[in-house]
């Protein structure tokens, strides 16, 4: 059973609607109780860094997915600024992060960007595996997933970095730590690529 995070912030129906085509099972957690019977979780996000990390205290779900993902080690996928608050700390605002993996989250340098190309980065792009993992299974170059942010993850540790995309130079677009996972891309906007990217964390 999967357990999508319901805290204010996400897409929780484009999530549910693809578990739903899938026949996967899934469960919208909005409250502590709402955890009983999950094996992973989903823990989306789209908006300001320190809101997010306000409507998760504000939901109280903070301390049981502290819980889940540091003490029970059940698998856990962040999207988008689900998986920037998995930071330490980030440049967008002043909060703490969960800390879940070490690293900060950090805003694009406009300097480095072409003509072509501004902030957010909005849109389509590729997203580049750089380590073997079953998040990413049956993913190569040429997959390609949307995006729509101005900050991105800075990992401390390379080896947290699943894949990698170009914007005015790479950045991290997949993360792990242990059962820890990370995409700053949005699967549930992303077609057959985000589809089976939910798919393999449902198999995982």
């Amino acid at each position: 059973m999967i357990g999508i995070i319901n805290y204010g912030l996400g897409n929780i129906k484009a999530f549910a609607n693809i578990y739903n085509r899938l026949g996967i099972p899934f469960r919208i957690v909005s409250a502590p109780d709402d955890l009983q019977s999950v094996a992973k979780i989903i823990l989306p996000g789209v908006g300001a860094f320190d809101l997010a990390i306000q409507l998760l205290e504000k939901s109280g779900l903070r301390q049981s997915l502290d819980e889940i993902a540091l003490t029970r080690g059940l698998p856990v996928l962040g999207v988008c600024v689900g998986m920037q608050i998995m930071a330490n700390s980030s440049q967008e605002g002043e909060l703490s992060g969960l800390g879940w993996i070490a690293g900060e989250v950090k805003k694009f340098d406009p300097s480095k960007l072409t003509s072509a190309t501004h902030l957010p980065h909005m849109g389509w792009n590729n997203v580049q595996p750089v380590l073997k993992n079953g998040l990413l299974k049956n993913m190569d170059s040429e997959s390609r997933f949307y995006f729509l942010h101005s900050y991105y993850f800075h990992c401390r540790r390379n080896d947290d970095v699943l894949a990698v995309t170009d914007y005015g130079g790479p950045f991290a677009s997949a993360i792990a730590s242990g059962n820890i996972f990370g995409v700053q891309f949005h699967p549930e906007k992303s077609h057959q690529w985000g589809i089976q990217l939910l798919k393999n964390f449902a198999e995982m």
